[in-house]
Formats: C-alpha cells, structure tokens, sequence
C-alpha cells in the first residue's frame, strides 16, 4: 500500500525545523543567538579564570557545548557552557594535578551523566517542590546580581552612567520596537559611544585573550592508570552531579515560562555527550547556564535549538573574526544586560506581602533556605538539595499531626475499638505508642486501621509495640481493617523487628 504525495509532504513539513520557513522566527533566532553568544565571551572567560586554565579553554567549552546539545539536547532554546558551578568543582583538581586531569574528569564526567540518564535521573525532578522552585530562581537572580557587583567597584566614573543609559535603552525599547533584541541594540549603542568619544572604561578585551583560531581534538595528557582514575573519579562524579541538576532545573524553568514540555532524560544524556566532545576539544565542560537562557528565551524570544547552536557558532565566529570589535565591547554594557536579567528573572510575586501573609510558614521557611544557602555557596545544586531536604522535613511534620486515635468502648465494658486515621509512617507512628491507655483498658483491644495506611517499617513496629505493651497485661488485641498494601507490609514485618529483645 502506497501513501499519497499530499500524506508525504505533509509528513516531511512536520519533519522540518519550526524556524525552517517563518522568516520571523528565523530572525528571532539569530539576533537571540548573536546576543547569548556576546554576554558569553566574558562569562566564560571569567569562569576561567575561576577553573584556573587560560581564557581560550572556557571560550572553547561554550562553543562545543552550545553546538553539541544545540542537536542532542532535550530542552530547545536552552543554552549550554561554561559555567560558574562546573568551574569551581574542578578547579581543585587543575590546581593540583594539572590540565590534563581536568580535561580527564570533564570526559569521565559526560558518562557518568549519560550512566545517570540512562538510570532515570531525570525522574527525580518531580520530587523538588514548587517553593523550592521559587527559592531557585530567586537565588538564581540575586548571583547573577551580585556577579556584576565586581565590575562596578573601582572603575572609572563613566562606567556608572553607561550603565543607566544601558538599562533605559533596555526598558524604552522593546516599548518602541521589538523587531531587533533591546540588549544587541543597547551592545552596540554603548561600543559606538565609547569608541567614538575615547572613553577609557574596561572592556571586554581586559577579561583576557580571545582565540585566534578553532579546537583542535586530542586526548587528555594523563597515564592510563588506575590511579588517574582514582584522582579523577570523585572530581568528575561531583561534577556530573552539579552540571545535570543545574541543566534540569534550568529545563523545567523554561518548560514553565514557555508552556512547553522538554524530554528531562534527553537533556541528561545530552549533557554528557556534549560534555564528552567538549573534553575531547580541550574544554573545561559545562551545563546550562541559567543567564544566558533568560536572555535567550525571556529577553530575546528565541524557541528553538537553531539559537543555541548559533549562539556557539557566534561566539568562535565572534572571537576568530571580529576579535578586536568584541575586545572594545564595554563591560558596562554587558553588566546592564545581566542587570536586566536579574530583574526579569526575580519573582517578585513570591515576596509581595499580600503573598506572603498568605503563603504558608513552612512554605516561606523552604524558599528562605534555599535562597540562603545558594547566595551562601554560589552553588545553585546545593540551594536545591538543601530546600528539598527541608521541603520533606516541613511536609513530614506536616503530615505526622494528621494521624489521630479515637476510641470507644462497648457498652458491656468488655472490648474497646481504637479507631486510628490518617498516614502512617516513621514520623507520626512514633506518637502513636503512647495514644493508648494499656492499664485502664478493658482486656479486649481492637485496632481498626480502615481509615490509615501503613507506609513503612516504623509503623509495623509501632504497632508491634502496642500488642507487646497490652500483652504484659494479660490482654490481647486485634488488628482490623488493612488495607491490601499494609497487610502485605504488616504480614511480612511483624514481629521481626524487635531483635530479640
């Protein structure tokens, strides 16, 4: 059976890249791309700065990166790099046992992420709360803040109005226009000026030198020996960890601001394929990088993996190329850029007071966490573990009140029934031992269960305690009204958690 010509064309249109055949989306994609790949060229030279290796392994790791998942990641539009969280990770190990090591660890990194994908990873996303979400992104936007704060401490006075005028050009035009993005016109605007009237302010030549040519792929200058892995494996697993909870947090940040959905455990494989070839081209890895995906996605508009695969072209293209135009390029317009950002990126809903009276304790408590502990750290995975750690304290606790015990006796005084309702698990069934009146009860105790559900082993011996405590007074007791779940967990544990004793 043959399929029509008009079935096949419409099958090979939905094949086509979104950005294919609308010469709007075409256009966003590029100016978004050439926009991510300017704000680029400093960020990563700082963070090499930060791994400890010279400026052209960090603008080399932001261009494999951005090509690479730009075609095997899970998330369109959202750009992959250098980043702050990877360099502080294995800038120990460069540190101390060179370049090679660290190139080593970024290659043994990308497995262990595609080891972990492969896993399911992925999955563990739908554990991290919604306040913890918030607390993310706010601290997401108080780094990228404060990471500006240093270029605008001892600098010439020019630099402070260059800012403002950045940030109006930033506000004012996409009031006007939003044919061209508000931060490439505001780039060049700022360059012109300060070129044009010799103004002296730090550039972004002044970060370091950019690349005269392309990477050129080897293999990491390490012995093959188990020691080496040994001396690299903590360092690449650490970094594993940190690039992929950065990248799936980024992901669902962006599935939430674009109301689309991104395939998480793609994302993760991704990530360590990218990561793979990144090492391979002498880069220091790299994972989403959460600022410059606001500026891709919020700023600029850009949907599709046609500007995250442009934003690496423009960043080896800018640098190769058009070299010294980028080393002119002022900081102060790159600082209002990110400025902006922070501001786009807060949610400012989340700390209005009329939220706030009504949020939750616990909820506020959790957001808190997690905003102190990534500002405290400058580690964003960190933030995120801690606030989900405090996030299931809060719940737990939460849910242990609501287990309660009512009881009733018969009317001929001979059997009481406690009726208990609610969750039962490690945190309310450590309550529940002492709800019961052992000596003044009637020497027939039924416990009816019907209304809870026994969730773990500490409930089981919560309740083994109880028949023990009455059995010492001569009475017995009944267990009524399991549920299927429970009485497998019952039948199986009961009476085999005392030790002995």
């Amino acid at each position: 059976m043959t399929s029509s010509p008009t079935s096949a064309a419409s099958r090979l249109r939905g094949l086509r890249p979104d950005w294919l055949g609308d010469p709007k989306v075409w256009r966003t994609e590029v100016l978004g791309g050439l926009v991510v790949a300017l704000a680029l060229i400093p960020e990563a030279i700082s963070f090499s700065v930060i791994a400890g290796v010279d400026p052209a392994i960090g603008l080399f790791a932001s261009f494999t990166m951005a090509v690479v998942i730009s075609v095997v990641g899970g998330r369109r539009a959202m750009i992959s790099a250098a980043t702050g969280a990877v360099a502080l990770v294995i800038g120990p190990l460069n540190r101390e046992h060179g370049l090679g090591y660290l190139i080593a660890a970024v290659i043994l990194a990308g497995v262990f992420q595609i080891v972990l994908g492969a896993l399911g990873v992925a999955r563990l996303m739908r554990f991290v709360p919604r306040s913890v979400m918030v607390g993310f992104v706010n601290a997401l936007a108080v780094l990228i803040f404060m990471a500006q704060v240093p270029e605008m401490r001892d600098v010439p006075w020019p630099v402070y109005p260059l800012i403002i005028a950045g940030l109006v050009l930033l506000v004012l035009l996409p009031r006007i226009t939003k044919v061209v993005p508000a931060p490439l016109v505001s780039i060049a605007v700022l360059t012109v000026i300060t070129v044009a009237a010799g103004i002296a302010v730090p550039t972004v030549g002044d970060k370091g030198a950019l690349p005269s040519s392309l990477p050129v792929p080897g293999l990491p200058d390490v012995p093959l020996t188990l020691g080496t892995l040994a001396t690299v494996a903590p360092y690449a697993f650490a970094m594993a960890l940190v690039g992929l909870m950065e990248s799936l947090m980024t992901a669902k940040l962006v599935d939430d601001i674009t109301d689309t959905h991104s395939d998480k455990t793609r994302e993760s494989i991704g990530q360590g394929i990218a990561n793979i070839v990144t090492g391979f081209f002498g880069g220091m890895g790299g994972c989403a990088m959460i600022g410059q995906t606001m500026i891709n996605v919020k700023v600029s508009g850009a949907r599709t993996r046609l500007s995250t695969f442009l934003a690496g072209a423009f960043l080896m293209v800018l640098c190769i190329v058009f070299g010294p135009v980028v080393s002119d390029i002022p900081m102060a317009a790159l600082v209002a850029v990110m400025v902006m950002v922070s501001f786009a990126t807060f949610d400012w809903h989340s700390v209005a007071p009329r939220t706030l009276r009504r949020m939750p304790a616990g909820e506020i408590t959790v957001m808190v966490v997690t905003v102190a502990c990534v500002v405290a750290t400058h580690n964003l995975a960190v933030g995120v573990v801690v606030g989900s750690v405090t996030a299931m304290i809060v719940f737990a606790r939460r849910v242990a009140h609501l287990a309660e015990v009512t009881s009733v006796v018969d009317p001929d005084g001979t059997t009481v029934v406690y009726r208990v309702t609610g969750e039962l698990f490690f945190a309310s069934s450590n309550d529940l031992v002492g709800r019961f009146d052992y000596a003044g009860d009637p020497d027939d105790v039924v416990i009816d269960l019907s209304s809870a559900h026994v969730w773990d082993a500490s409930s089981v011996a919560a309740l083994d305690a109880i028949e023990t405590k009455y059995a010492q007074r001569g009475k017995t007791v009944r267990i009524t009204g399991l549920n299927g779940p429970s009485a497998r967990m019952h039948g199986s544990l009961s009476g085999e958690l005392s030790g002995g004793h």
